[in-house]
């Protein structure tokens, strides 16, 4: 059941990205960016952690766990640290999914070569 779920809710955030574009006509940097203002303001209001475990991978997944993620380790580290755990716990948390993006789209632009 648990696969059902995931599907069907990564699905349905899918569905709304899609419909972003579609119907209001956003490009695709607004849509990305909704998404992730969408998911810090859910973790900032403590909707996202019972969100996860309902959905599981359907939640973690999309684009919107980014700005979980970049809330969850900010306020984590601001209780830990004090203010300068703002700064600090965004990096932290979110610094090895960035740093794999960057590696692998280097890799991938040193071995395909664009069109036009």
């Amino acid at each position: 059941m648990n696969f059902f779920w995931a599907f069907l809710i990564g699905g349905a955030i899918c569905v709304f990205g899609q419909l972003l574009m579609d119907v209001g006509k956003l490009t695709p940097a607004h849509t990305m960016s909704t998404l992730v203002v969408l998911g810090a303001i859910a973790d900032g209001c403590n909707l996202y952690d019972p969100f996860i475990e309902f959905a599981g991978a359907g939640a973690t997944v999309p684009i919107t766990s980014f700005g979980n993620a970049l809330v969850h380790g900010a306020l984590e580290e601001l209780h830990k640290d004090g203010y300068i755990g703002i700064i600090t716990g965004i990096f932290k948390v979110t610094s090895a999914g960035v740093s794999a993006a960057i590696i692998f789209s280097f890799i991938a632009a040193v071995f395909v070569k664009p069109k036009g």
